[in-house]
């Protein structure tokens, strides 16, 4: 008590607030500073009563009015840890127009976020911590404390903190406990002793007064001896960041001065760690007591390495030492400096016109935080313009907030590594370091925006975990980096259990398959003369992909689906059509694009998301992510090699990138154009739809996150096995069953045919479905084998023994499929084994069909139908996970190529084409049909080929089914199940029925679609041949004559004749249509052929310019027609007509009259013989006359 009297008459309180704040003071000094006593000297104080008086004394003068800072309140380290839940900070040397001014400035850095004042006093000594920590320890604890520029002098003193920031933990569950303190400013040292003097050793030349240049040291390392301690002298001209190797924690800093062209390294370890936030770029420092060791690892192997009683000097000057005159020193870069970084940087091209490899500049920069892109992957962005990469160097004791201002050195510049990031982007290696020169005035709000770093994601700071285990390059990492954040947002909820950075390092390894990582020698890196790291070169490649999420590449496609295209392209080339030609022409038209067409080097697309069985109604696989879904045209390549449906269920559920594909859009126009003078008016326009989906096939597809199924399938046939053993998971350490842990029953079927999936009135079969339309379809199979139990679900696993029966008659059933079961449809193909699993029982019963009766015909049968509930399962069993004997016991029904189809005389056909058009034949759905949308042709003609040339018509009713994707020209086709029929002219073209099935087993490209030529037909043969067999051939042969011009001018409406207006009373139409007719002779040496040709083909056969072609048509505006008899006389016009003499030269002329090659289709069936009677004299003769064969020419070719 004698002592807190005492202590009180010192300051002698002018009031009981200033008393009572001071016995605060006391009791906080006695009870949390009075523990570990501060080193003894002669200038030292000692005990309670000193070393308050000392506190209370510094406080004063460190107030702004000098006086006590009652407000102000000591806190122990303890209570700032455990009660202080908020970023905060104290400054008590400000006053209030100082703190607001402060305010404002952080603003500018930190909207929002800017540190709350609070009145504490923070009082402790400053200790050396855990690998190289400083701490600030009292006798209840110790919190990390971050200085800008401390000095070894502060250690192990008592001090007061007269501003200073806190920042709480904000990562809970971490294993880093608390948070930690900045000094903003220097600590008061409250017992300052002497200044550090000479470290007297017994070791010969260890002290301050003989340390030695760079150049001494440098033969002192080479001519080492035993025992023996050096002190050297210079200048930091680099300082690499702290690395632990093999547990040992140490780094290393590199000192000049003018006597040596090069530097001197000197490595730090053991308990001198704490060096590393005294040293910096730029200071004159001298470290005593330096001996010389190995460094295994590095060629140079001999190293300074510093001992137990190795002091450092900052800031040191000595008149004995080394003259040393420092260059000057040019400030930090600023932005102009980067500009001129971004001219003048070096590159060397590759041969590439997509990729470049650079190499990048070593500066310096002093800059401010303005963004935390990602805490996680060490990026941010600094002064609005420039990126920063930290992810080469070990992450940061201390967590960068926006508002830092930081000081790099030996940091490399890069220009455009990434399209995903700012152009110019500083990358630090293990040569560089990072100092933080000034706190930021934002708080824990600044380490928000942080994208890496949550609940979905637990491996913060996996990506430089990836980097050094992988050691790709700057661009491959920031693309990773990019990618994160962008799968952060749209991968499905489900798949976000795993860590994102695992699936985006995984995927850019597939983008960049093939490219090995460079190894890092750390040693090397930050040491070595020249230097030399990953980030010395850099390859450019602006073309790199980029991710798109499935809602931003519909939203892109819808955008483009009308702007894209001009009307008047849709429509065939020459004109001449009539209003319901040009508005059937105008129904349906689709635009696919292609991600990586060939000469682009443009940054081609990806897309992510997770493979899933379609909705009920659904006919292809869909594309989900946690932002929509996107319907799918599939094909996977066959055992065979070639392309074929897709098959196999282990896709469902499998995370997967697509890398190439096709965007296809559809639409659909509802139109009333009276000509095509009126397709800028969007008033004819009643109805426009768009469909939207992809085409690719799963060998263009990286697993990201297999299923289970998936699993079993790419690990192959096991041997034995229970399927309820454990299996790792793909993402990380935790084990999983295989299989639902349910009882089950199954059954292996063989698919043999499939109907389309189709609308139909489901009635009231079920308590789970309301009656009305469902979609459903059936499948009829072979079953392999009996029904067998199991614990849980087998999935994919091989077929045992069990499961097939060798010697077992083929029995036959049929699966109806309807409601949520016809999802289904997509993955069950004709010719694959499948396992169908009855989930929840054990009752073999459930899974065999009830015999049906029917008729077919005349014929009366029964089948075993089976209804496949809604949670039922199908798994695909592939060829290696089948018996042998299984293989070979059912066959599906054998496919026919087109020409069979056509030389046949089946009624129901099974065959395989390409399709080479595709039009609308029929009325446009008002939305009464049930499978179709409002505007959406209800009926379609495909137009399919062989790689014969033969072509087939193929005609679908598409009013009750769900309209099926896929029916572009280019893509097979596979048409099961199909009529075949026969015109009244004599051709054969399919019809759909109700159980026909249509697949698409390979995909081709749409835009340019070049169906096989058509077979050379020579017109003897083809006259006299009396089999149907070819109704196109391509026909070559001279023009004997002209028979016919006819050249007119017809109302677009009704086809009458257009003069002056329309010559139909009741049409009254304005618009009319230039048409052109022309019939010809041609022979070809066996035989002879009368030719009609039409619309553009007139022009070309005629070989009129555009000019000559305007100027007739402006000549029969007029008159309306004109028809022209070149091998007789003209029967609308007299002989002196002008026009008329003009069209008979051009007739007759050696442009007219020339060699042909053309590609015909033959019109309708013909007769044999025709009597014909022919006049001689006075007789009559009446003779039988092979009629001649008459075609259409469908294309003019140009040979």
């Amino acid at each position: 008590m004698e002592s807190l009297q005492l202590f009180l008459d010192q300051f002698q309180p002018s009031g009981e607030a200033e008393s009572l704040w001071l016995q605060q003071m006391f009791s906080f000094v006695s009870d949390h500073l009075s523990g570990p006593a501060p080193p003894a000297d002669d200038t030292s104080l000692t005990g309670v009563y000193q070393l308050s008086v000392c506190v209370v004394k510094q406080l004063q003068q460190s107030c702004v009015s000098h006086s006590l800072p009652v407000s102000y309140r000591p806190v122990c380290v303890s209570e700032l840890l455990s009660r202080q839940h908020l970023s905060c900070f104290s400054n008590l040397c400000w006053s209030t127009n100082q703190h607001r001014a402060w305010v404002r400035e952080a603003e500018l850095s930190a909207p929002g976020q800017v540190l709350p004042r609070v009145s504490l006093l923070l009082i402790g000594c400053l200790r050396e911590g855990r690998d190289g920590e400083w701490r600030l320890t009292d006798s209840s604890g110790s919190v990390r404390c971050e200085c800008l520029s401390p000095s070894p002098l502060w250690l192990n003193r008592p001090v007061f903190l007269p501003h200073w920031n806190y920042i709480p933990h904000d990562a809970p569950g971490s294993e880093a406990a608390g948070g930690w303190v900045e000094l903003i400013g220097p600590p008061v040292v409250l017992c300052p002793g002497a200044e550090q003097g000479l470290a007297v050793g017994p070791e010969e030349g260890a002290g301050l007064s003989k340390a030695v240049g760079v150049k001494e040291a440098a033969d002192f390392l080479k001519n080492r001896s035993r025992g023996q301690r050096v002190s050297l002298v210079g200048q930091v001209v680099s300082v690499c960041p702290q690395l632990d190797v093999s547990g040992t924690s140490f780094f290393c800093f590199s000192l000049t001065d003018d006597s040596a062209p090069v530097s001197l390294p000197v490595l730090v370890k053991g308990s001198r760690l704490w060096w590393a936030q005294c040293v910096c770029v730029g200071q004159r420092v001298c470290v005593t007591a330096l001996r010389v060791c190995v460094l295994r690892g590095w060629r140079e192997n001999n190293i300074l390495c510093v001992t137990e009683r190795s002091e450092i000097h900052t800031d040191y000057t000595h008149p004995a030492a080394h003259t040393y005159t420092p260059a000057a020193t040019s400030p930090p870069p600023v932005m102009s400096q980067i500009e001129d970084c971004e001219k003048a940087e070096p590159e060397r091209d590759t041969g590439q016109s997509a990729a470049r490899m650079k190499k990048s500049r070593v500066i310096s920069y002093q800059g401010t935080v303005t963004e935390v892109v990602s805490e996680g992957a060490g990026l941010y962005v600094m002064d609005r313009r420039v990126g920063l990469c930290l992810a080469y160097q070990p992450a940061l004791r201390r967590k960068l907030r926006t508002g830092d201002t930081l000081e790099l050195h030996h940091v490399h510049f890069l220009y455009r590594p990434c399209p995903d990031f700012l152009p110019s982007m500083l990358c630090t290696c293990l040569r560089s370091s990072v100092r933080v020169t000034s706190f930021s005035g934002g708080g824990a709000g600044g380490l928000l925006p942080r994208l890496l770093h949550t609940a979905t994601c637990p491996g913060d700071g996996a990506l430089p975990r990836l980097l050094l285990q992988g050691g790709r390059g700057v661009s491959e990492y920031l693309w990773s980096a990019h990618l994160s954040s962008k799968l952060q947002h749209s991968l499905v909820p489900g798949v976000l259990k795993q860590c994102v950075c695992v699936l985006s390092w995984k995927l850019m390894e597939c983008v960049w398959r093939g490219q090995e990582g460079q190894r890092r020698d750390i040693y090397c890196e930050m040491l070595d003369e020249p230097h030399s790291c990953p980030l010395t070169q850099y390859r450019a490649d602006q073309a790199v992909p980029q991710v798109f999420s499935v809602s931003a590449l519909i939203e892109g496609l819808q955008t483009d689906s009308w702007s894209s295209v001009s009307l008047r392209s849709l429509l065939p080339p020459g004109g001449g059509l009539s209003s319901s030609q040009i508005n059937s022409a105008l129904s349906w038209s689709c635009r696919t694009l292609t991600s990586d067409p060939p000469g682009d080097t443009s940054r081609r697309p990806l897309v992510v998301g997770v493979l899933e069985l379609p909705s009920p109604a659904g006919q292809t696989l869909q594309l989900r992510d946690g932002t929509g879904t996107v319907a799918c045209v599939v094909t996977e390549t066959s055992e065979g090699g070639g392309q074929r449906a897709a098959f196999n269920t282990a896709w469902i559920g499998c995370l997967v990138c697509v890398e190439k594909f096709t965007m296809v859009t559809e639409r659909f126009l509802q139109s009333d154009f009276p000509s095509d003078q009126h397709l800028d008016q969007d008033k004819y326009i009643t109805h426009k739809h768009c469909r939207f989906y992809l085409q690719f096939s799963l060998d263009q597809l990286h697993i990201l996150s297999p299923s289970i199924a998936m699993e079993t399938h790419l690990r192959g046939p096991e041997p034995g096995g229970d399927v309820t053993e454990e299996e790792e998971e793909p993402s990380g350490g935790k084990r999983r069953r295989r299989g639902d842990p349910r009882p089950c029953v199954s059954m292996v079927i063989r698919v043999q045919q499939k109907e389309s999936v189709a609308l139909r009135n489901s009635g009231a079969g079920s308590h789970q479905e309301e009656a009305g339309l469902t979609a459903s379809f059936s499948v009829t199979a072979a079953v392999i084998g009996p029904v067998v139990s199991w614990g849980r679900d087998p999935k994919n696993r091989p077929l045992t023994d069990r499961e097939a029966e060798p010697e077992r008659k083929d029995k036959q059933l049929v699966l109806v499929l309807s409601g949520v079961s016809a999802r289904w449809f997509p993955l069950l193909q004709p010719g694959c084994f499948y396992r169908l699993i009855a989930a929840n029982t054990q009752e073999p019963s459930v899974l065999i069909g009830c015999a049906v009766s029917g008729r077919r015909g005349v014929e009366l049968h029964a089948d075993s139908t089976l209804q496949v509930r809604t949670d039922w399962r199908f798994h695909t069993l592939t060829r290696p996970l089948l018996l042998l004997h299984t293989c070979t016991q059912t066959r599906s029904p054998p496919v026919s190529t087109l020409s069979e189809v056509l030389d046949c005389s089946s009624e129901v056909v099974c065959f395989q084409a390409q399709v080479t058009d595709r039009i609308s034949v029929t009325e446009r759905s008002r939305g009464s049909c049930a499978g179709v949308s409002a505007g959406v042709c209800a009926g379609v003609r495909l137009t399919v080929c062989d790689q014969s040339g033969r072509s087939l018509q193929v005609y679908l009713d598409l009013s009750h089914t769900p309209y099926p994707p896929g029916l572009l020209p280019g893509n097979t086709l596979l048409l099961s199940a199909f009529q075949r029929r026969v015109s009244r002219s004599g051709g054969v073209y399919c019809s759909q029925l109700q159980v026909s099935s249509l697949t698409v087993t390979s995909l081709g490209d749409s835009s340019c679609v070049c169906p096989p030529p058509a077979p050379m037909m020579h017109l003897g043969v083809w006259t006299g041949s009396m089999e149907q067999r070819f109704f196109v051939g391509r026909v070559r042969g001279h023009v004997v004559c002209l028979l016919l011009l006819q050249l007119r001018w017809s109302c677009s409406l009704c086809g009458g004749l257009y003069t002056q207006s329309c010559s139909s009373a009741q049409c009254g139409s304005s618009s009319s249509v230039f048409q052109s007719t022309v019939k010809l002779v041609i022979d070809d040496g066996t035989g002879e052929a009368h030719v009609w040709f039409s619309g553009a083909q007139v022009r070309a056969l005629l070989g009129l310019a555009d000019s000559q072609w305007e100027g007739l048509q402006r000549a029969l505006r007029v008159r309306g027609h004109i028809r022209v008899y070149p091998q007789g006389r003209s029967l609308v016009c007299d002989s002196e007509d002008p026009l008329l003499h003009f069209l008979l030269c051009v007739c007759s002329s050696e442009v007219v009259c020339r060699q042909l090659s053309l590609t015909c289709r033959k019109q309708k069936a013909q007769r044999s013989e025709e009597m014909k009677r022919f006049s001689r004299g006075d007789r009559d003769f009446m003779t039988r006359v092979t009629p001649p064969l008459k075609l259409t020419c469908t294309h003019l070719n140009s040979d």
